[in-house]
């Protein structure tokens, strides 16, 4: 074999360790940035008896069809609380 294929693939390990460097330290999440992933999916898959009706009429969609259009926009909120919570935690300002 010729010393080609060794040097690609050194080459390719340092890469690959300079990658992994430049991501930096992947940590577990915190607990307050997983709940408030998981209120977006409690709130539209565990809650479908309290919205499983057609009335009353909201912004006049069905109850049920402006309640998952409402969970659509406020998952965002959610996830955008989480990633500020979790920057915040690795930047150091909280435990």
């Amino acid at each position: 074999r010729s010393g080609f294929s060794s040097a690609t693939g050194e080459r390719a390990q340092s890469e690959a360790s300079a990658e992994r460097r430049s991501l930096g330290h992947m940590s577990k999440p915190s607990t307050g940035a997983l709940l408030l992933a998981l209120i977006p999916f409690a709130a539209m898959c565990f809650s479908v008896p309290l919205w499983d009706r057609i009335d009353p009429m909201v912004l006049g969609l069905p109850f049920n069809l402006f309640w998952l259009i409402a969970w659509v926009v406020l998952s965002s909120l959610c996830m955008w609380g989480a990633y500020r919570l979790e920057r915040a935690r690795n930047a150091g300002r909280l435990p």
